[in-house]
């Protein structure tokens, strides 16, 4: 059974270029499940041990299973395209640096913040994280072209 805790999620929708400020913020919590890690295995064909093998996982550096990094980062994908600046947003380029590995259980708190809006080109930045238990455990900066009340 799929787990997505969305208690605390803000409105899907989309917000236009002409709506968004500097410091916007959205978030989405989302519990990591083992069938997710199972699920983002067989779309990724990624069947590294180390997120699907409980005996070869304990004797890593991780001391456990782990959540595929690219899975974690998809959280912010789903931020960007279904919140701020929403559906209609076009991914054009994210940097993710791993600080901490998302354990099966965990609740991911994933979080987007514009920090710059070029209007013109329609591009909007943000610093982008996911967080465990207050814990940074990614964190990075997307660029993304934003949809528009105009018709160009």
């Amino acid at each position: 059974m799929l787990v997505a805790h969305r208690t605390d999620n803000l409105p899907r929708g989309t917000i236009c270029i002409e709506d968004i400020e500097i410091g916007m913020k959205r978030h989405l919590r989302k519990q990591v499940t083992d069938r997710d890690i199972e699920l983002f295995a067989e779309v990724s064909t990624d069947h590294n041990p180390v997120h699907l093998d409980d005996a070869y996982a304990e004797d890593t550096i991780f001391e456990g299973r782990i959540a595929h990094g690219m899975l974690t980062a998809g959280l912010i994908s789903a931020v960007i395209g279904e919140q701020l600046p929403g559906h209609g947003t076009v991914y054009l380029g994210q940097t993710l640096k791993f600080m901490a590995p998302v354990r099966p259980g965990d609740m991911v708190l994933a979080e987007v913040e514009v920090t710059d809006i070029d209007h013109a080109k329609r591009r909007v930045t943000m610093h982008t994280r996911c967080e465990v238990d207050g814990k940074n455990v990614l964190k990075g900066e997307a660029i993304v072209l934003a949809p528009s009340r105009k018709f160009d």
